[in-house]
């Protein structure tokens, strides 16, 4: 071996280690900056998060409070003058988070003693079920039909969906009530119920979502003898459970919320929904105003909590054969 050959291997070699430190260097500095961002994001995610779910938070924990101490924290938002005008705020809001002595006296008084907000509630859940139920059945009817079924008349129909489903409710409000007049159902549940069932919304994220599902498969179906009661029962159907528990879920909550429809198409004060009614709360009924919220917000995040893996499914999911 030459003597020149050991010189070069050596600084190959301390070229190799330089290298290499180098190397090391740039990946530390590297997940030093992953680390920075994961914790920037994480500490704006925990910002909003607080800001969000501070008012959540706020109710429930006020509505275990006396009504004289929510008179005494929160009476000031609440006054009117003698005219019936909103009076200035000149001291600040005390916002408190925890009650000075827990009291199960308003929600006693809602469950118990007044039994128009548990009728309010009913009728709440009156009127949202059979439109989430029924909605759901129509939307996957009209789903199939626009999957397996191509033309120009057909995508002509499904784009006038998208064009129904983009107007705000107010715009179709005004034809709803005439519509709902002419069929004299003005001032029934129907007035409420029909417009939601035939709503465009769930038929339109259904048929996307359905249009997912590899033709392949209903095609080989087809070849076994299949007919179209049975791809639909058995391909579809499993398929698109996650989708439909997706579009139950926003139609639950979407409906639950609602107020214009109620206030327009039923005149009857008795037949209004819970969220029409906290709209109305007085002045006087301050500490019951936050049992009332509480209780309005338990189904929906029932609903949420119970269909949350459906819901993440529903979204993400591209279609075909889960391995």
């Amino acid at each position: 071996m030459k003597p020149g050959s050991d010189k070069n291997s050596g600084s190959q070699g301390a070229a190799l280690e330089l290298w290499h430190k180098q190397v090391l260097r740039k990946k530390k500095i590297k997940n030093a900056r992953t680390l920075v961002r994961i914790c920037l994001a994480t500490m704006a995610a925990a910002c909003f998060a607080v800001l969000f779910l501070m008012p959540i938070v706020l109710t429930i924990t006020n509505s275990f409070m006396s009504a004289s101490e929510i008179s005494a924290n929160y009476g000031q938002v609440f006054a009117t003058t003698d005219s019936g005008g909103k009076m200035y705020i000149s001291e600040k809001v005390n916002l408190k988070f925890i009650p000075d002595m827990v009291s199960f006296g308003q929600y006693i008084t809602v469950l118990l003693k007044s039994p128009e907000y548990l009728l309010k509630f009913w009728n709440s859940v009156i009127l949202v079920v059979p439109i989430v139920v029924f909605q759901l059945l129509v939307a996957a009817g009209a789903a199939f039909g626009f999957t397996r079924y191509r033309g120009r008349v057909k995508e002509m129909i499904f784009f006038i969906y998208i064009i129904l489903m983009l107007m705000p409710y107010q715009v179709t409000l005004v034809p709803n009530y005439l519509v709902s007049q002419w069929l004299h159902v003005l001032d029934t549940n129907w007035a409420i119920w029909l417009p939601g069932i035939f709503s465009p919304f769930a038929v339109y994220l259904l048929t996307k979502y359905m249009r997912r599902i590899p033709v392949s498969m209903m095609e080989a179906a087809q070849i076994d003898g299949a007919g179209e009661w049975q791809i639909f029962r058995k391909i579809c159907m499993p398929l698109c459970k996650g989708a439909m528990c997706s579009i139950a879920i926003l139609i639950f909550i979407d409906y639950w919320n609602m107020v214009e429809q109620p206030l327009i198409l039923l005149s009857d004060a008795e037949k209004h929904p819970l969220s029409v009614f906290l709209s109305k709360i007085n002045a006087g009924e301050i500490g019951l105003a936050f049992a009332v919220a509480t209780i309005y917000m338990v189904p929906p995040i029932l609903v949420f909590l119970y269909g949350e893996d459906y819901l993440v499914e529903g979204i993400t999911y591209q279609g075909g054969i889960k391995g």
